[in-house]
């Protein structure tokens, strides 16, 4: 059986980007003819998701909705790193920075997800955000996916920004929605002739054993519901 992985990737915000690396990497990606020669991994793009938590993360619920991937890697710029980061998690301290997104989005916006805004508004109409209790972990074991990457590292800091938003919005939908379906996002350094060729190698590696992972997921839930039927 196949594994179905969704990538989403983000647009340029600043005007003198040219391109996000995020979707740099996934294009060299999806360039490649047969990246998993030796896996069943089938691979569905969502490039250049609009730099907005809301209708990002529109969009991609939507198209986890019409997929239903077993996996689901969401990837962003960060300039100011040099290496790939694995986020262990998001909270919805990014709705500080966003207050005026949801602006926007309630009084500009003709048709909006009131399935998204109700995660949004739970988060920012709490009386008081306890950091520990709103952090969603992904349910990957991040220790084991990246042992042994040379360019690669996990992070607990996912920016409190546009990443984080979309991050927060598709591990708390798939908690209430899929919670078999896995999740991670990696935040994606610039890209350069120095550093391509190793963070192609451990972002590869990063897919193909996310699709083991997600396979050992399927088994277990298989035994399970054979066990209880």
């Amino acid at each position: 059986m196949s594994t179905t992985i969704l990538l989403t990737s983000f647009q340029t915000w600043l005007p003198d980007h040219k391109s996000n690396a995020s979707d740099d990497l996934l294009l060299k990606i999806q360039q490649e003819s047969n990246p998993f020669p030796e896996q069943a991994i089938s691979l569905a793009y969502l490039r250049q998701l609009p730099v907005d938590v809301f209708p990002a993360s529109d969009l991609a619920i939507a198209e986890i909705e019409h997929l239903q991937p077993d996996v689901v890697i969401c990837c962003g710029m960060a300039e100011s790193r040099s290496r790939l980061t694995v986020e262990a998690g998001a909270t919805p301290l990014y709705l500080v920075a966003q207050v005026y997104w949801l602006v926007y989005y309630i009084v500009l916006q003709k048709i909006f997800s009131f399935k998204g805004l109700s995660y949004y508004l739970s988060a920012f109409l709490g009386n008081k955000i306890n950091i520990q209790t709103h952090f969603l972990n992904t349910s990957v074991d991040l220790e084991e996916l990246l042992q042994g990457l040379t360019e690669t590292e996990i992070s607990y800091d996912a920016g409190k920004f546009v990443c984080e938003g979309l991050y927060y919005q598709v591990l708390s939908y798939l908690r209430d929605y899929s919670p078999t379906t896995g999740c991670i996002f990696v935040h994606v350094p610039l890209l350069t002739p120095e550093n391509l060729s190793t963070i192609l190698t451990d972002f590869r590696l990063i897919i193909s054993r996310i699709a083991v992972w997600a396979m050992i997921q399927r088994q277990n839930q298989i035994r399970q519901t054979t066990t209880a039927a």
